[in-house]
């Protein structure tokens, strides 16, 4: 396989491939798309709206928002962000305080919400780990292909959360994850093959040579009994 970097951007990049199949690129891009987990609010505790947005508005767009994600987070992280504007005032993405230090909102200048005089929002939201089987807010990019004279083209497009070279990186990880679990759970039945083998070939071998020592003494018995006559 062969792979030439041909454009990079913030959160895009497009490459050359040579070498392999549209069965594994094809999987390269539904992995990509579907089986990377990534955070994302998932459950809003409102406790003052007045704005002109009703709680659900509110609780839609927190869930939209992209999350930083890092690498190899455990499956029950659990990160809590807090929000207390009071108008008038644009609220933007920066606005929201995190419970970790190195997670937040991907980008700052997403605007969330305008509140008027005398209008406050105070909330407390959940941001959990899943993938975008469960939901499109888990979905980490976009990746597509076609055919180029010297290969496949790719493109790949994060949301944010990751680089896209993340994007890349992760999706072959879920994969090699998902081939060594088959692997494992097949892997019962490999070792019963391998005994019966051995167990044959220790049976067998014994029996050759208990052969071997009967034809000889037979030999010797015929040669005395030869020998005998001729007396």
């Amino acid at each position: 396989m062969k792979l030439v970097l041909d454009k990079k951007h913030e959160n895009r990049v497009e490459f050359l491939v040579d070498g392999i199949s549209l069965p594994f690129a094809n999987m390269l891009r539904r992995y990509a798309i579907s089986s990377i987990p990534v955070l994302a609010v998932d459950s809003v505790v409102f406790y003052d709206n007045n704005s002109a947005f009703w709680d659900e508005y509110l609780a839609h767009r927190l869930g939209l928002m992209p999350i930083i994600t890092p690498e190899k987070l455990p499956e029950s992280t659990e990160i809590v962000f807090t929000l207390d504007a009071e108008g008038p005032k644009i609220v933007y993405a920066s606005d929201m305080k995190s419970s970790d230090k190195e997670i937040s909102i991907a980008k700052d200048k997403l605007p969330f919400v305008t509140l008027g005089p005398n209008q406050h929002v105070r909330l407390e939201a959940k941001a959990i780990l899943g993938t975008a089987k469960q939901h499109a807010k888990f979905q980490a990019g976009i990746v597509s292909y076609g055919e180029d004279g010297k290969g496949l083209r790719f493109t790949v497009e994060s949301f944010f959360q990751m680089t896209p070279t993340d994007v890349l990186q992760r999706t072959c990880d879920v994969i090699e994850s998902d081939i060594n679990d088959v692997e494992a759970a097949l892997g019962e039945t490999k070792p019963v093959k391998k005994s019966k083998k051995k167990k044959t070939e220790e049976t067998v071998e014994p029996k050759k040579e208990e052969n071997v020592e009967e034809e000889e003494k037979l030999k010797k018995t015929e040669a005395k009994e030869k020998s005998k006559k001729k007396k």
